[in-house]
């Protein structure tokens, strides 16, 4: 089974020039866990899943109370987290977007894209 946690979008202090670590912006995270797919018929309660506003708790704690010079080190510590305190997950790909890029020309977005599985 599938599960994607669509657009969530945090305000986060994360970049490697100072003034965004100061000022901070707007970061979009899309998500999608991947569970072992010979236990899906047995899921009737939420014990027997993956509980996404579990999920949305870890994502939303890493983007909003740490800090990171790079997008790749904020993915991989959410991969990491997702991987060690969710048993159920066997795979994750973390995609996330940062608007505001300060860039000198015409860019909507700069976004990273991370996977990791056991």
């Amino acid at each position: 089974m599938k599960i994607y946690l669509n657009e969530m979008v945090f305000y986060g202090y994360h970049g490697l020039h100072p003034e965004e670590r100061i000022l901070g912006q707007r970061f979009i995270v899309n998500l999608v866990i991947e569970t072992a797919g010979v236990e899906d018929s047995e899921i009737h309660h939420i014990q027997d899943t993956v509980d996404y506003t579990l999920i949305y708790s870890e994502v939303k704690h890493t983007m909003e109370k740490k800090q990171f010079h790079l997008l790749e080190n904020c993915a991989n510590e959410i991969l990491d987290t997702l991987l060690t305190n969710f048993d159920k997950i066997v795979s994750a790909t973390v995609r996330i977007k940062k608007p505001s890029v300060p860039i000198n020309g015409s860019l909507a977005s700069v976004e990273i894209e991370m996977s990791r599985s056991r």
